[in-house]
């Protein structure tokens, strides 16, 4: 029976990126600030990569980019999973110039795929390619990496580079047809055992790797006529394609939606987090003077209070509207709830915050607390006391807060993606939720760290 998971994830995706294209649409028109024509440019190709990732899910389009070294064969392979040759192939290196992309219609109406094939990763230019394997790959939703016989180091080492992308990748060993069998199975197990074990384990499985045939060597045949007359042709045997197709058809039948909704979200985090720091560069002026603002009130508060108890509960009253009023000035969203765990995670990820803030905020208000019970029998030295106390102590929470302003602005720039239909928090959902067999699983200690930095 088919999971409903992929279709959840899905529409959670879809779902996130509304929401977030509608906020920062809204904000960019109620902007009323002397640097907003400033924030709206910022902010404006960051919301267009928001409505292309939110358009590519709506049609449902999903990407397989392959990549290789020259002559492994990547077009051959496109070739075949069509059925038709489309893409030019050839001995010489180099006959494909520019990624192109061609759509594949074998999921039977159940998705639509586009194979986007690129030019050879060890080719003359390779700054120029480089950055276009970069575009290319970070709008893919799955890599197909081909090789045509056990991994040489240069592939091993684009095999590394394209997989710090974080994204799921299927080892296509082609030209299988040229080994004998004996040859091909030690190739093929002696690649298995590599990513069996240790550091490449965690993004490619055994089971990732299928063995093709995209276009066989052409074979002499002998032809007997009625005649008795004999002549010798060359016979091209079909592709042998049917592992890879059946493998990329299994993963886009299970978790097809998954792997969009994730790449989707991917974007719509880096695109927030853009946003985020353009508004934070803007405004980095106003929200100085509004931190400086909050922990000279902190500071009046805390030494006016005479109770102990209260102040921690002031202080971190006043700390929390800091961190709300600094999510407002930047437009970002921030509800108290999300307010009060950012501010315990400010204070437990320092322990020297946390000791000033508790520790030694306590202990001065405790002896606050006894000057001002003194300064009812002796005015002149318990009001002395209280002054010094309070002082000291209004100090150091005024210093306690404007370390967690600061700390705040860092939070901040990634808080766009907070809240529960946020990109990390549905990221993290889909991650969860991912099956131990599927690809996405073996993306999850990346794409898990990834959410969290």
């Amino acid at each position: 029976m088919r999971s409903r998971l992929p279709d959840f994830h899905f529409n959670r995706a879809k779902t996130s990126l509304k929401q977030s294209i509608n906020r920062y649409t809204h904000q960019m028109r109620r902007r009323r600030h002397p640097d907003s024509v400033a924030i709206q440019a910022a902010m404006k190709a960051d919301l267009d990569r928001l409505s292309n990732s939110l358009e590519k899910l709506n049609q449902g389009l999903i990407r397989i980019a392959v990549f290789g070294l020259v002559s492994r064969g990547k077009s051959a392979v496109i070739n075949a999973l069509l059925g038709q040759k489309i893409l030019q192939t050839g001995p010489l290196h180099g006959v494909t110039q520019y990624p192109r992309s061609v759509y594949w219609s074998a999921t039977n109406g159940q998705a639509q795929v586009e194979l986007v094939d690129t030019p050879g990763l060890d080719e003359v230019g390779g700054e120029i390619r480089a950055t276009m394997a970069h575009e290319v790959v970070e709008q893919s939703d799955l890599i197909l990496f081909v090789i045509s016989g056990d991994i040489t180091r240069t592939e091993y080492q684009a095999l590394r580079q394209l997989q710090a992308a974080h994204k799921p990748i299927v080892l296509v060993f082609n030209k299988v047809d040229l080994y004998p069998n004996q040859d091909r199975q030690t190739v093929y197990r002696k690649l298995q055992a590599r990513f069996a074990q240790g550091k490449d384990q965690a993004f490619l499985s055994p089971d990732d790797i299928v063995l093709v045939a995209a276009e066989p060597a052409s074979v002499e045949v002998q032809v007997e006529w009625a005649n008795g007359e004999v002549t010798h042709e060359r016979e091209f045997p079909p592709p042998q394609i049917d592992p890879l197709k059946e493998k990329l058809l299994e993963i886009l039948n299970r978790e097809g939606k998954s792997l969009l909704a994730l790449n989707a979200l991917r974007q719509s985090r880096e695109s927030e987090n853009a946003i985020a720091r353009k508004v934070l560069k803007l405004q980095r002026e106003e929200a100085e003077d509004l931190i400086w603002q909050f922990a000279k009130w902190k500071a009046i508060t805390i030494a006016a209070n005479p109770l102990a108890f209260l102040d921690l509960l002031g202080g971190a009253a006043v700390d929390l509207v800091m961190i709300r009023a600094l999510a407002k000035l930047y437009g970002l969203p921030m509800t108290r709830h999300e307010a009060e765990k950012l501010l315990k995670s400010i204070l437990f990820s320092s322990g020297g915050l946390l000791l000033s803030e508790v520790g030694t905020g306590m202990l001065l208000g405790l002896g606050k607390s006894a000057s001002a019970f003194a300064a009812a029998f002796d005015s002149v030295s318990g009001l002395a006391a209280y002054s010094a106390t309070a002082i000291a102590q209004a100090g150091m929470a005024g210093y306690g807060s404007h370390r967690v302003g600061k700390a705040a602005q860092i939070y901040l720039e990634k808080g766009c993606t907070w809240g529960p239909q946020g990109a990390n928090t549905v990221i993290q959902e889909i991650l969860a939720q991912a099956d131990s067999s599927t690809v996405i699983h073996r993306l999850r200690r990346e794409l898990g760290d990834e959410a969290v930095r």
